[in-house]
């Protein structure tokens, strides 16, 4: 499994989405993706899983240095004090000392960046995470994050899939040397019955899905992070690694519309300010 390496960590670039499978049905579904090869897994405390991603990771009897786990604060304990409580809590339902990368899920209409990034560094110079990240920030957050701020980010969670351009803010992250972490990569299941996905995926021998997850992975500094709950579904998501894009495939997506966004929650920030 291929890693980037941000901030001196490595992050597997295909982990496994956790996002909708709430309770301890869960545990059994992330114990296969462990089984299967996956170490890089994504919860957060809005999916009220995590309890069932700490029992899936101590059933596994994989090394704990082997997993890189990302859990995330929602959107409504932002305030030092209430995201210390908050990560507390994630942490002891996770049953460990210690999460490699914690994130704000989404941004508050009252977000104090500076007070909440400086909580947020305050757990990893504790050691009680290796890394800090955001999600759904859009350019102006960006840019006040890492320029004004200076908070090592390592990594940027969004929506992203063949369907949603993010080229603007990969330039961005690029240049800062920040991974993106693609979020329904699948465009919440839109790409599995997707005509010119399935056409190429005919050429390849795979399928649609695949091709989605496979255009992902062929970006400099993208990690995908598709959930899947049938084995085989896994296991399909885990094959895409080993799927090789030409000229031909890369002009064919590129040519789908790039104006669909999938995740359009009341509190979501405007994805169109000006940086």
């Amino acid at each position: 499994m291929e890693s980037i390496i941000t901030h001196g960590i490595a992050i597997p670039r295909l982990g496994f989405g956790t996002f909708r499978m709430p309770g301890d049905d869960a545990q059994p579904v992330i114990e296969s993706a462990i089984a299967l090869g996956y170490r890089h897994i994504d919860t957060a405390a809005m999916y009220e899983n995590e309890a069932a991603v700490g029992a899936a990771i101590a059933a596994s009897g994989v090394n704990r240095n082997e997993l890189f786990v990302t859990t995330k604060v929602w959107h409504d304990q932002l305030a030092p004090a209430a995201l210390r409580r908050a990560f507390d809590a994630s942490l002891s339902k996770l049953r460990l000392d210690h999460v490699d990368l914690y994130m704000i899920h989404w941004p508050s209409k009252d977000l104090d960046i500076k007070a909440t990034l400086e909580a947020l560094m305050s757990l990893q110079e504790q050691g009680l995470t290796r890394a800090i990240g955001v999600c759904n920030f859009n350019m102006p957050m960006m840019r006040r994050t890492v320029e004004e701020i200076g908070a090592p980010i390592a990594s940027v969670q969004l929506e992203y899939h063949p369907f949603l351009s993010q080229d603007r803010m990969l330039s961005y992250l690029r240049g800062k040397g920040i991974p993106l972490t693609a979020y329904a990569p699948l465009a919440q299941g839109r790409a599995a019955s997707d005509a010119t996905l399935a056409g190429l995926g005919r050429k390849h021998g795979c399928s649609a899905a695949q091709m989605a997850i496979a255009w992902l992975l062929d970006q400099e500094g993208v990690i995908v992070i598709p959930k899947a709950a049938r084995p085989e579904s896994q296991k399909s998501n885990l094959d895409a690694l080993g799927i090789q894009l030409d000229d031909e495939d890369r002009a064919t997506i590129a040519a789908l519309p790039k104006d669909q966004r999938f995740v359009r929650p009341p509190f979501a920030p405007d994805w169109d300010a000006a940086a």
